[in-house]
């Protein structure tokens, strides 16, 4: 048993450093010179050490604009997302009504349809609202989550129906029950939920692709993307410079909320037992 300990710590500890070798190279790429950065790739050290990438990266007008675009967008989808997705998953886990499972199948498996085929009727039916060039376009189509209906539902089923019964004999109603009994008893699960749902809005590339057309609308992916077209030649040093500070959020995020994550799937029975 101590054999199959070491060796699966072995393994795991291997598998952490793989993971963590493109991140590590990127930040100490960030502090190279373009000649070292093109002649001597391979070198894992600066040589010599260039911490202006980072100053003429922040000297850019657009970062601060494109970080907080990125922030407010995802803040404003984890209130949402969570509020929408707790709703609907109370619904699911306790108001029996006919159809109801079957409904839920069919919710979720609309995970399985890739956004790529549903981008030109979204796009169409944006536009007729006037909602392309907005922030709108990346906030409100990404509201609805199956995934985190699905995790908060679990979480739901397991906090016990005695505790709503006594809550409807002292006189609540659904709406009171949900607010003041339900979501005190999934706090971990709308934590795990809202860190899942901020790190995938902060990331996203596509939707900002695809409906934002103004530089001073950008986040930071897209602005990342746009930066070799800005610099004319192909900047790397700035580049992984914007790259690793426009990582920092996801870090953080992660690093505060990595326990929280992994307790809540085991918890909701996604945890492979």
């Amino acid at each position: 048993m101590r054999n199959r300990q070491v060796t699966l710590h072995v393994a795991l500890t291997v598998g952490g450093l793989l993971m963590l070798f493109p991140f590590v190279w990127m930040l100490l790429t960030s502090f190279k010179g373009t000649h070292q950065m093109l002649n001597n790739p391979t070198d894992w050290l600066p040589s010599p050490f260039v911490p202006g990438n980072y100053g003429a990266v922040l000297g850019e007008s657009t970062i601060l604009p494109a970080y907080w675009n990125s922030f407010y967008i995802a803040a404003i989808n984890v209130v949402l997302t969570l509020l929408t997705s707790a709703m609907a998953a109370y619904a699911f886990a306790r108001i029996k009504f006919r159809g109801s499972g079957a409904l839920f199948v069919l919710f979720l498996a609309t995970q399985m349809v890739p956004p790529q085929v549903t981008i030109t009727a979204l796009y169409i039916m944006l536009a007729k609202i006037g909602w392309v060039d907005s922030h709108l376009a990346l906030i409100v189509p990404t509201i609805v989550n199956p995934f985190a209906v699905f995790l908060l539902r679990q979480f739901i089923r397991a906090v016990p129906v005695e505790l709503e019964e006594a809550a409807r004999l002292d006189g609540a109603n659904r709406w009171t029950i949900f607010w003041r009994v339900i979501l005190p008893n999934i706090k971990p699960g709308l934590g795990a939920m809202g860190i899942i749902a901020f790190l995938a809005a902060w990331n996203s590339y596509f939707f900002p692709l695809i409906f934002l057309n103004t530089p001073e609308l950008f986040t930071v992916p897209l602005l990342l993307a746009t930066y070799a077209k800005q610099f004319g030649a192909i900047d790397y040093g700035l580049i992984l410079a914007a790259s690793s500070i426009a990582v920092v959020p996801t870090l953080i995020a992660f690093l505060i909320g990595q326990r929280k994550i992994i307790n809540s799937m085991a918890a909701s029975g996604l945890g492979g037992r």
